[in-house]
């Protein structure tokens, strides 16, 4: 019997350096939005991500004049808005470097 072929298993590293997030409360909030993301992208109608290792980090912090609160609503938007676009982006190079199977 023939195992049942499935989408390649993504793995997920998230970074939230202390330096970028100050609070706690932040870095979870961030780190969740990351988790969040690549299971949007898993659902069908969504263009799912190739299988293997893929690492998220925070490259520089938000502006703490436009997001106030550590986990506003406002931020939570606006993390989950750049992560799709982000992972759409990702996705696109990594299809085109890819060779056709």
């Amino acid at each position: 019997m023939t195992p049942a072929l499935s989408a390649p298993a993504v793995w997920l590293g998230a970074v939230v350096p202390k330096r970028h997030a100050k609070r706690s409360v932040t870095r979870t909030l961030l780190k969740r939005q990351i988790r969040a993301a690549v299971l949007r992208r898993g659902q069908p109608g969504q263009t799912p991500l190739p299988g293997g290792l893929w690492v998220v980090r925070l490259r520089a912090g938000f502006d703490r004049a436009v997001f106030a609160s550590a986990a506003s609503d406002p931020l939570r938007s606006a993390a989950s808005a750049e992560l799709d676009a982000m992972l759409t982006q990702a996705g696109r190079k990594l299809a085109l470097a890819l060779p056709a199977a």
